[in-house]
């Protein structure tokens, strides 16, 4: 069971590596503004056959909270598609995979959730290893790599806002209100940059909706089959296929300062797993 789940997280880290390589190629002719609706377009149109199965399911008493995750997450996926675009492909990898550090903070701030000793180690092995990646050339610091790890510390509110929302909300009325209000929001700054793509572009968006679509449905059918924290050193895979993924199509190297940060940005993942579910205090703001 462990190996079929690792394989489908594998599966899905790679998909994800594809649509980092779609994205750098379509950017090429489009903005990242264009990019991230017509990725937010496909996943509505793609939901649209469920709504009409389930309409009366979509009611909800918490349109704050899908309003909230939708401006977070369109953020987030703004971030993370700009860094692909500028980023080496395993730089901007390995950024991604530094979301789950901000996690604790946030739950903290906002869920009242404790964080354990061990976690507390870990975020100090994790950002020490971000100091390094965001520092590699004599203290120039590049403008995608904060781009990159703003991305992750929004990806990490969106998750707890996520964790919020699953109080009272079903898993499907949060994809439905984030595939419609995110399609909404992104169309505007979309209009301010518009190009018209061009049929190979096209084709590249469709395989941008097709692999991050199997990346979302593998990662999902492998957390069904074992702990989570199993399964965590096998998202890091995505890293270092980016990196020969970047090295291969352009050329890319990555600094040897740059790789002990990796080194560190990993430790402090694995030292996160297995840890005791988070403790609240009660309150919820």
């Amino acid at each position: 069971m462990l190996l079929r789940a690792a394989a489908l997280i594998v599966l899905s880290e790679s998909m994800l590596v594809g649509a980092g390589v779609i994205i750098r190629v379509v950017s090429e002719e489009l903005s990242t503004p264009m990019i991230v609706f017509m990725r937010n377009l496909m996943g509505l149109i793609l939901m649209l056959p469920f709504l009409l199965r389930a309409s009366r399911a979509m009611a909800t008493n918490n349109i704050h909270l899908h309003l909230m995750r939708a401006v977070v997450g369109i953020s987030a996926m703004s971030c993370l598609y700009y860094s692909w675009s500028v980023l080496p492909l395993g730089q901007a990898a390995l950024l991604k995979q530094t979301a789950p550090f901000f996690v604790p903070v946030i739950a903290f701030w906002w869920l009242s959730e404790s964080v354990p000793a061990r976690v507390k180690l870990a975020l100090l092995v994790g950002f020490a290893g971000v100091a390094l990646i965001l520092n590699p050339q004599q203290g120039e610091i590049n403008l995608g790599l904060l781009v990159a790890l703003l991305g992750a510390s929004l990806s990490a509110l969106a998750k707890v806002t996520v964790r919020r929302m699953h109080l009272t909300e079903p898993p499907q009325r949060i994809v439905f209100y984030f595939a419609l209000f995110g399609s909404l929001f992104s169309v505007v700054p979309a209009v301010l940059y518009w190009v018209t793509p061009s049929t190979e572009a096209l084709v590249w968006l469709l395989g941008l909706g097709a692999t991050s679509t199997l990346a979302q449905l593998s990662m999902s059918r492998a957390y069904t089959l074992v702990p989570a924290a199993q399964l965590g050193p096998f998202t890091y895979s995505s890293v270092v296929l980016a990196a020969g993924v970047g090295w291969l199509l352009w050329d890319e190297s990555v600094a040897l300062l740059t790789v002990f940060g990796m080194l560190l940005v990993f430790a402090g993942g694995v030292l996160t797993l297995n840890r005791p579910a988070p403790k609240t205090a009660g309150r919820a703001h």
